[in-house]
């Protein structure tokens, strides 16, 4: 009989739940992943859910967590039994202990972390507020900086983790400086990171998607007419001419927390249609 995964919310006592998730893994047993376990934050929604289920397709046992109880019941349902998922916040220094004592006792370590909880707000420099900039960096750069902290505790030696990083850190693009200088600080981690952590055997590299479809264009507060007319606008700068699928960023994803990416460490792989590159 499967077993039935649940939400785990952070506001309270986590209960012993180890017995509720068992290994999952491809259909011949030989996926990238098989025997790993993997933490993706904001894995319920865009890029996070669909490198989620590249991972399951890949072998992983997989854990995610989001902020959006509606949302993380959905990508639950989505994909399927055996996925622990759990209600954080990672600017919330108490949800993040929270979230990796939860797969501490389900799983019992971590090989894989995508850090990938992030927000994207815009506004031209006469116009950013210390509000926006304050929120910005506590999302992507401190949220991200302090779950890998947390995450030491359970990451296994060899063990890879990912930032999401993003083009905009590597080209001038009007009216994202600071979404830009957030994700430029990702990048500067990769390497910093590495070198901290490089005796215990732990990679920590980027992938830096270029403009991809997903929720978190619509949740700037931009009119479903503003937001079809950014795309629009950022089509027009990536040479394929075309904004990028979640799945394929998910497939580098794969690459990077698989071992065919031994020799990676510190890098960035940029997946952005040609954006920086042409």
């Amino acid at each position: 009989m499967a077993t039935r995964s649940r939400t785990v919310e952070t506001s309270g006592e986590q209960p012993n739940a180890r017995r509720d998730v068992k290994a999952t893994g491809s259909a011949n047993g030989r996926g990238r992943l098989t025997g790993k376990v993997a933490l993706i934050t904001g894995g319920n929604s865009g890029i996070g859910l669909a490198t989620a289920e590249a991972f399951l397709a890949e072998g992983a046992r997989v854990a995610i967590s989001g902020r959006d109880q509606d949302t993380l019941e959905a990508a639950g349902a989505a994909l399927g039994p055996d996925v622990l998922r759990v209600r954080a916040d990672v600017t919330d220094a108490t949800q993040r202990a929270r979230l990796i004592r939860a797969v501490r006792e389900c799983f019992g370590r971590l090989d894989v972390l995508f850090v990938n909880a992030g927000v994207a707000q815009f506004a031209p420099i006469d116009l950013s507020s210390e509000a926006h900039f304050d929120y910005v960096f506590d999302v992507n750069v401190k949220g991200a900086y302090f779950t890998v902290q947390q995450a030491l505790q359970v990451l296994a030696p060899g063990a890879s983790v990912i930032l999401n990083g993003s083009v905009s850190g590597l080209v001038g693009v009007p009216n994202a400086s600071v979404y830009s200088a957030s994700k430029a600080a990702i990048r500067s981690l990769a390497r910093t990171l590495s070198a901290d952590l490089r005796d215990r055997g732990i990679r920590v590299n980027v992938i830096s998607p270029g403009p991809t479809r997903t929720p978190i264009y619509a949740r700037n507060g931009l009119t479903p007419e503003a937001v079809e007319e950014t795309a629009k606008r950022l089509e027009r700068q990536v040479p394929l001419g075309r904004f990028g699928d979640a799945r394929e960023i998910a497939k580098a994803v794969v690459f990077l927390a698989s071992d065919e990416s031994s020799f990676f460490l510190g890098a960035e792989l940029v997946a952005d249609g040609g954006m920086s590159q042409l």
